[in-house]
């Protein structure tokens, strides 16, 4: 990854984040207007999520390491792996990307372009699931990454396939996506006043992951001149 320019690199990330959310929004809309059941819309929303998660890894993963996630590119920048500057330039070429994926959904779909989702997602539970979304999939990418690293996007794409079903949130576990899901007032919507939150656990539960799978793994963060 590092003989990769960071101009690839941020256009890995901002490219798998666009066709993440694009999968994430576009799949949400056909998904509800095929179905009047949420539960089999929700089911239609899941799979190719959790699909496109494996093939954007897999293709992208050499590239630019396929963060596609703030909260991944946060403790990368952690554990020493990313430097500040890379770590801020990936945090907004994800978030870019992820906006032009609800502006391709929208476009696909012929829906307006802007929109601003109406779709309430806050209490407690819903925070708490964002934290254990994130902290399962930290857990799964680190947790990969030492004993199964050409297993990473099939365990990542596997996770976020359960925790969609298991977390009350339906795992969103990804700021960019959170904050590009809140320019959509469709199914997979997040309100916008609702997004501040739902980062927050995120960004806490991908550092928490971060403690206690390195000591977990007896993997410490990296001396920044090893790096």
């Amino acid at each position: 990854m590092t003989t990769l320019t960071l101009s690839r690199r941020l256009f890995a990330e901002a490219l798998g984040t666009l066709l993440l959310v694009a999968t994430v929004v576009g799949s949400g809309i056909m998904a509800d207007r095929l179905s009047a059941d949420t539960a089999v819309s929700l089911l239609g929303n899941t799979l190719p999520t959790g699909a496109i998660l494996v093939v954007l890894i897999t293709i992208l993963g050499p590239v630019s390491g396929a963060h596609f996630n703030p909260a991944v590119t946060l403790v990368f920048w952690i554990r020493r792996e990313l430097a500040s500057r890379e770590a801020m330039a990936y945090a907004t070429a994800q978030i870019a990307g992820g906006l032009a994926g609800t502006v391709l959904a929208h476009a696909m779909f012929e829906l307006p372009l802007v929109q601003v989702s109406q779709t309430v997602r806050s209490g407690t539970g819903q925070w708490v699931a964002e934290i254990v979304a994130t902290f399962g999939l930290l857990a799964a990418i680190l947790g990969g990454l030492k004993h199964a690293r050409q297993a990473v996007p099939w365990l990542v794409g596997l996770y976020i396939t359960a925790a969609y079903w298991f977390t009350a949130s339906t795992s969103f576990a990804n700021p960019a996506v959170a904050i590009a899901r809140a320019a959509s007032d469709t199914f997979a919507g997040i309100r916008p006043l609702d997004v501040p939150a739902f980062v927050l656990c995120q960004a806490g539960g991908a550092v928490l992951a971060l403690a206690v799978m390195s000591w977990l793994l007896g993997d410490p963060v990296r001396d920044p001149e090893a790096a």
